[in-house]
């Protein structure tokens, strides 16, 4: 079997190489030619994801699935949410939105978070979602030099570390994305 990860973050390609099974040929979008920015116009995490399989099930014909993932913050009423990746501009830098989301938090009790990552999968003409979702909170300064985005600042609940202290390892058993990757491979596993 082969399925198309419509994704041109190679940081999230490489977490999920690791987690799928051997006898699934993972394809990039690079893979299969892909090169424009695919469209993420929906309101929610879950309709981005739709958006984004869809968008390579129509325009390529490929078997896929596809991934969005948002930190929601509390005491932000859910902010950054569906815009975690452009919080701090059209510029994507993942420094610019740390810093605004540690100065939004600035003198707020509340740090509670999650990250929530919804994987949409297009497989034999039918659709299907899995959800996984990692609760934590947000520190007042950035530790670690691993992983990527906001996990300088994420301290998922029961650690002491932050994500990016962490090896993808142990991201991968705890995280938001390895709770939905591995989902989604019960699934594919039972066909």
């Amino acid at each position: 079997m082969q399925l198309v990860f419509a994704t041109n973050n190679r940081n999230k390609l490489q977490e999920v190489q690791k987690l799928i099974p051997a006898h699934i040929k993972l394809l990039s979008l690079d893979d299969i030619g892909c090169s424009e920015d695919i469209p993420e116009t929906q309101p929610t995490i879950e309709g981005n994801a739709q958006q984004k399989a869809n968008y390579v099930k129509e325009h390529y014909g490929y078997d896929c699935f596809a991934d969005d993932t948002g930190l929601e913050v509390e005491a932000l009423h859910g902010e950054p949410g569906v815009f975690s990746a452009r919080y701090a501009g059209a510029q994507r830098n993942a420094q610019d939105n740390m810093d605004l989301l540690l100065k939004n938090l600035d003198g707020k009790p509340n740090r509670n978070a999650q990250f929530k990552t919804v994987i949409a999968l297009h497989l034999n003409k039918e659709s299907q979602t899995f959800t996984g979702i990692c609760k934590g909170q947000i520190t007042t300064e950035k530790h670690g030099n691993d992983g990527f985005g906001y996990d300088p600042i994420f301290k998922p609940d029961g650690f002491t570390q932050t994500f990016a202290e962490m090896t993808l390892e142990q991201k991968n058993q705890i995280g938001h994305r390895g709770k939905a990757v591995l989902q989604l491979v019960e699934f594919l596993n039972g066909l």
